[in-house]
């Protein structure tokens, strides 16, 4: 009998109900990466990662930032993004899942409460599973739901802090939260607002700065700027007072015990945000190409959701999937979407634009659409 006989009858538990999870290689037009503005392979990304390395960048770090894994790219990194971002300070995570995770896992303290929205990320559960402070859901960008959660909490005798955790642009859904409301209610209960701007960074707010660009550099405002998105590189970024940066150094076990990054990505990551700033013009073709979606997809039964992150909600997993198959045999990088990464009876196609793709090839999988779903 093998060791691992409980992991085999697991997966084949999942073959069974059709989820069993495999790699497949990238092939057809791009709508599914998160690579909103076409900048992971692009020329001037290409350049400051050569131009990096011929002036000794390493590739490696060799050790946590604690020990000998610290590199002035780094801190150069991390000064650029608070200045960029309008933050106090900024902390490199490798990924956004882990920066979510040491943030959750770390700031909230024993006799605190965590409201996050109910479609919050799996990275965000982790922190929150690890954490010592208590947790509970709100319905999804509903602010009222917010107000009355952390107001029922003070009335049951909670003394602790608030703490309110969100995306600013949910991955599957593509729609954005009210963070004017948010920040709102979180001014009236003392309350700090965590705001995951993985999917809005790059793209949003004034010169690409995200969704929450208006609320950083608020005492009680910390965000997460993912890299390995529009940016086109990995790590992540969290933004806010100096103070939640200061704590994760000496605190955070995600980043006390981890090799840093590396330091060539974080040379990388600062070309990225330098472009972000001098090219507005990949974002305003990346917002056209948006509306031209809206226009063809929409009347398919894609939601119009303002974002470069447009589901089609099918319903039925098998049927979602067959679609999905349909679309890549026709050379359309499209995947479908089923439980439990979304709820059950919402699977759905998610269609993700990006400048990997122009016109003609949305108006192309348009049309493989309205066949394939016939």
């Amino acid at each position: 009998m093998s060791l691992l006989q409980g992991h085999q009858q697991d997966l084949e538990a999942l073959s069974r109900a059709s989820r069993r999870r495999r790699l497949i290689p990238r092939a057809g037009h791009d709508f599914s990466s998160n690579d909103y503005l076409g900048l992971a392979a692009a020329p001037e990304l290409r350049e400051a990662f050569a131009e990096a390395l011929a002036r000794g960048v390493p590739v490696g770090s060799g050790g946590s930032r604690l020990l000998r894994g610290n590199h002035e790219e780094h801190e150069r990194l991390e000064a650029e993004a608070a200045a960029f971002f309008g933050s106090e300070s900024a902390l490199f995570f490798s990924s956004g899942y882990a920066a979510n995770a040491a943030l959750l896992s770390t700031l909230p303290q024993r006799g605190d409460l965590i409201v996050h929205d109910e479609l919050i990320h799996a990275s965000s559960h982790e922190g929150m599973r690890l954490s010592r402070a208590d947790a509970t859901a709100a319905r999804h960008n509903d602010p009222i739901a917010f107000e009355e959660t952390v107001g029922e909490w003070r009335q049951s005798g909670g003394t602790g802090r608030a703490w309110i955790a969100i995306e600013s642009l949910y991955s599957m859904d593509g729609d954005m939260a009210p963070l004017d409301a948010l920040i709102t209610i979180a001014d009236r209960h003392d309350a700090i607002l965590l705001i995951d701007e993985a999917h809005a960074t790059g793209i949003f707010g004034e010169g690409g700065r995200g969704l929450a660009a208006h609320l950083e550099g608020r005492g009680n405002v910390v965000t997460i700027r993912t890299c390995g998105k529009a940016l086109g590189c990995e790590g992540a970024l969290v933004c806010g007072p100096t103070i939640v940066r200061d704590f994760l150094i000496n605190r955070g076990r995600a980043f006390i015990f981890s090799t840093a990054p590396s330091p060539l990505i974080a040379a990388g990551v600062r070309a990225a945000l330098r472009l972000i700033a001098d090219k507005p013009e990949r974002r305003a073709r990346l917002l056209n190409l948006i509306e031209h979606a809206a226009r063809a997809l929409v009347p398919l039964g894609a939601s119009p959701t303002g974002s470069q992150i447009m589901p089609l909600i099918i319903g039925d997993e098998a049927a979602t999937m067959a679609v999905a198959a349909t679309l890549q045999q026709g050379g359309f990088d499209v995947r479908g979407i089923r439980p439990p990464t979304v709820a059950p009876g919402t699977s759905r196609l998610r269609i993700s634009l990006t400048l990997n793709v122009d016109e003609e090839a949305v108006d192309a999988l348009a049309a493989a659409l309205a066949e394939a779903r016939r």
